[in-house]
């Protein structure tokens, strides 16, 4: 799959069939508008393409605003949205910055210069609430009858559900922000993982006795924080049981940066630089403030004996699912 910041250059341009969107987590409903896109892209002998954004529009009107406003959590980091839109079969994805100019691109000007001069497409599916353009301007009418003029075929997706209720990043979201990881399962139609590089911290945890693993989080607003028992994937051929922060570690840092730690059970060993995928399994606590390091390793304590008791419970149950059948 290969990668464009920004619009590719001339060499690059081939006919695609494209979709637009955040894609944010890659969702159940987002699967099935890829599949179709791949189909198509097949039929049409041409390739499939995915225009995304970053930062989320929402995010960079929301840091325009002259108003407070909550900046929009984040499902998915760029590393694994890109590993899902590729496993979903797309060659191409276009990773458009989002700023003032392209946010002022009248629905003409990207129609003309971006669907037709940048990414020759020949065919694009959308869902059925697309706007796009200056104030939101453009809809599905305008792409359709753009497409009989510059000829493109315009299709758009209903929404996919799920008992009865639309599966989106939103609803991924909900159940993130509390701790229902089995309604996440359900929307992305996986477990919900955050992957990255380890990267080397301020080696505090070790000082305490619980030396962490640490992936940076680029976006200020993950879509869950507190404390997880997760699996730690990437560094064994069996992934390993840890337990997780994620947020701002206000009791030893008042940078406000967010960082993901992970303290693995009984493990040692050398993972700076190596790429690790970390699955959320269960949510413990909230972050918490600490008056000291001796309240704060106490607490650490009880994290990583509840997520002993976790594994424990499961390996046992799942011993004796295993007995049954």
């Amino acid at each position: 799959m290969k990668v464009f910041r920004g619009l590719p250059n001339a060499e690059s341009r081939a006919p695609c069939a494209l979709t637009i969107g955040n894609f944010d987590g890659v969702h159940r409903g987002h699967q099935v508008l890829l599949a179709y896109v791949r189909k198509a892209a097949t039929e049409l002998g041409i390739d499939a393409a995915v225009m995304t954004f970053e930062p989320h529009p929402r995010e960079f009107f929301a840091q325009q605003s002259n108003h407070p406003v909550t900046l929009p959590t984040r499902v998915a980091n760029l590393r694994d949205k890109l590993q899902s839109l590729a496993q979903a079969g797309i060659d191409r994805v276009i990773v458009e910055h989002f700023n003032a100019h392209f946010s002022s691109l009248s629905p003409q000007d990207f129609i003309e210069k971006v669907l037709v001069q940048g990414l020759h497409v020949r065919w694009l599916m959308v869902g059925e609430d697309f706007c796009f353009g200056a104030r939101r301007a453009g809809n599905i009418a305008t792409l359709i009858e753009a497409g009989k003029k510059y000829g493109f075929q315009v299709v758009t997706l209903p929404n996919v559900m799920n008992d009865g209720a639309r599966v989106s990043s939103s609803a991924v979201r909900a159940a993130l922000a509390t701790g229902d990881f089995t309604s996440a399962r359900t929307l992305l139609g996986h477990a919900y993982s955050i992957s990255g590089h380890v990267v080397h911290g301020k080696k505090l945890g070790r000082e305490i006795g619980f030396p962490t693993l640490n992936l940076r989080v680029h976006h200020k607003q993950p879509a869950l924080s507190g404390i997880f028992v997760v699996r730690v994937h990437g560094l064994t051929p069996q992934p390993l049981p840890a337990v997780a922060s994620i947020g701002t570690r206000p009791t030893v840092d008042k940078s406000g940066h967010v960082l993901l730690e992970a303290f693995i059970l009984d493990y040692s060993g050398d993972c700076y630089g190596k790429v690790v995928k970390i699955e959320f399994l269960q949510k413990l606590r909230d972050e918490e403030k600490y008056i000291d390091l001796p309240t704060l390793t106490a607490a650490i304590e009880r994290d990583v004996q509840n997520t002993r008791d976790y594994f424990r419970q499961h390996d046992s149950a799942a011993i004796s699912a295993t007995d049954r059948i």
